[in-house]
């Protein structure tokens, strides 16, 4: 068995005394491991550090195995990102969630998010935005999608500006007046279809923290707290040093 694709770095772990574990996202295969013999010699290691982009070939004898990776670099980010604290505790972050999905099992839209968010981690408010909307889809792909779209109480489409913790669907004003003090406010980039650069003009720290209120609300109660799995400490990590960058209060 044999294929070829790209990938980014997600995780490592030693297996012996020169050889690494490599687990890596990839767009059309999902999350995958494999070993890579020599992975901690000095040649290797520089290539194998979370966020690098690589050229990956995977083989094994059988499918179910865990095979081998021979590996070239595409784009060497590790470095880079290691220079900021809020890039580096992002980037941990981004890889706890993925380790949520099965392993080989396709999630190209969530590759091609990460490949963006760790091109844009060193601007906080932007960086903030895309891993909200990164979990807000990583929900979704896991069964667990929002329904942003229309108002749970009436179907309207118009004015959708918060949304309800027992069924993670929107609610308009009207609708939600009379419980808003029950309902998470709903920032607006989180309905767009896409965070297109001319949105991101509008965005703020506070839009960007009530986004984390809901994603971070619904991973807990959906994911998290049924498959009695730990908080991931490196999203609490990020969001601080999130708002100590951006002044507000997580």
């Amino acid at each position: 068995m044999q294929w070829s694709a790209e990938g980014i770095v997600i995780g490592t772990r030693k297996q012996g005394d020169s050889n690494l574990i490599l687990e890596v996202m990839t767009p059309d295969r999902g999350r995958c491991l494999g070993l890579v013999r020599g992975g901690r010699s000095r040649r290797q290691q520089p290539a194998l550090q979370l966020g690098n982009h690589l050229s990956l070939t995977w083989r094994a004898r059988l499918d179910e195995h865990l095979g081998n990776f021979n590996v070239e670099p595409i784009q060497l980010r590790a470095a880079h990102l290691m220079q900021s604290a809020l890039s580096i505790h992002g980037l941990q972050a981004l890889c706890a969630l993925l380790r949520l999905l099965p392993e080989r099992d396709p999630h190209p839209r969530l590759y091609h998010a990460l490949d963006v968010i760790l091109d844009n981690l060193e601007d906080p408010l932007l960086a903030g935005a895309l891993i909200a909307r990164f979990e807000l889809r990583l929900l979704n792909e896991l069964g667990f999608g929002l329904d942003l779209s229309e108002c749970a109480a009436t179907g309207t489409q118009d004015d959708l500006i918060w949304v309800s913790p027992r069924s993670g669907r929107a609610v308009c004003r009207v609708a939600g007046e009379p419980y808003r003090a029950k309902l998470f406010p709903l920032p607006t980039f989180m309905k767009a279809s896409e965070l297109r650069e001319t949105a991101t003009q509008d965005l703020c720290a506070e839009d960007v923290q009530a986004a984390f209120n809901i994603t971070g609300y619904f991973l807990f109660r959906w994911v998290y707290e049924p498959r009695g799995l730990t908080w991931p400490v490196a999203r609490d990590s990020f969001l601080t040093t999130w708002a100590r960058k951006t002044d507000t209060v997580a």
